[in-house]
């Protein structure tokens, strides 16, 4: 039976992790700080990264592989690969396509240019800090340490309010602003797919960066959109969109209408990574459809109120502006 040690495990990417660890039927310790309950089976431990002795609880014990998914200070991973390296087999980072240097081009691989990191740097930048925190877990492992770098990752669990604010926002129905081109390639990840993947590398001994996200054009803004609406019951009105206009509006693509860049450099450098590699080494990505469904499941169980990290920004469009740049 494989030990695996989630460093986190409660939220999103950690969560899906720790329960596709435990559908295997491994042993499974999860470290946190206690702010939300652990799936059920595993053995908790708690403990503060970021605080004198916050690794006290992990002072004792063997674990085949070790999974971190945190994206503070870089100082935490250090600390924590550090603790580990003499009693964990493997150390698995989910890291970022961030990590890549801006602007990359369509067909972008694992040999790209990466942004500056350092595995001492305290809490500065996204990029930089997943950048540094995968230099301090291979500085501690070698080539015992797997970086998996995901692009947008959207399923059951999410607490950066993507994919939750659209199908709020299509349940309320009504001509519902949709950003173009319909047929624009969205790549993404289902958190759950990404889990999957993960301990399958890791259980399969790979090791150095792997891009995790769907093929280019594994779906488009035009599918992923209509698959909220379909699943939340019809009542939206898509109203295809040029970007120009959506632009002229002043409304931010990402933040204001998550998930959707306009086609041009970003869109390039977001999403038209080649993922050969990891497609090679056993990555499978389920409909987008599927991921959209299950995710509304969640959502409703939740009563429409989706956890947010307080880390980010919240997402999503003022219905007062979408309706001005709609013309209603």
């Amino acid at each position: 039976m494989k030990k695996l040690l989630m460093l986190g495990g409660t939220e999103f990417v950690g969560r899906a992790t720790t329960e596709d660890a435990l559908e295997r039927g491994w042993d499974v310790t999860v470290f946190h700080r206690g702010n939300h309950a652990p799936p059920p089976g595993v053995r908790a431990v708690h403990g503060d990264r970021t605080a004198p002795g916050g690794l006290d609880g992990l002072t004792e014990g063997a674990w085949d592989l070790v999974v971190d998914t945190w994206s503070g200070a870089p100082t935490a991973v250090r600390d924590a690969a550090r603790a580990l390296a003499g009693r964990a087999g493997q150390y698995t980072y989910i890291s970022t396509r961030s990590v890549y240097a801006y602007p990359g081009p369509a067909g972008l691989t694992e040999d790209g240019p990466l942004v500056e990191g350092s595995p001492d740097a305290e809490a500065t930048a996204y990029p930089q800090d997943k950048r540094g925190g995968e230099l301090a877990a291979t500085d501690a492992f070698g080539d015992r340490a797997l970086l998996v770098r995901a692009g947008l990752i959207l399923g059951p669990y999410e607490n950066v309010g993507r994919l939750p604010w659209w199908l709020n926002r299509t349940e309320r129905g009504g001509p519902t602003l949709a950003p173009g081109p319909r047929d624009l390639p969205m790549q993404y990840i289902d958190v759950r797919d990404l889990a999957h993947w993960t301990l399958d590398a890791a259980e399969a001994g790979l090791s150095g960066p792997y891009d995790v996200v769907s093929p280019p054009g594994h779906t488009t803004m035009g599918a992923f959109l209509e698959a909220c609406a379909a699943v939340t019951g019809g009542a939206a009105e898509l109203r295809w969109t040029d970007p120009a206009r959506i632009a002229e509006a002043g409304i931010e693509p990402w933040t204001e209408l998550p998930c959707w860049l306009p086609p041009g450099e970003l869109h390039d450098h977001m999403f038209r990574s080649d993922v050969g590699k990891a497609l090679a080494a056993g990555l499978k990505c389920r409909p987008v459809e599927e991921t959209v469904a299950d995710t509304w499941t969640w959502l409703r169980s939740l009563g429409g109120v989706a956890p947010q990290r307080p880390d980010r920004t919240s997402k999503g469009l003022d219905p007062e502006r979408e309706a001005a740049l709609l013309g209603l």
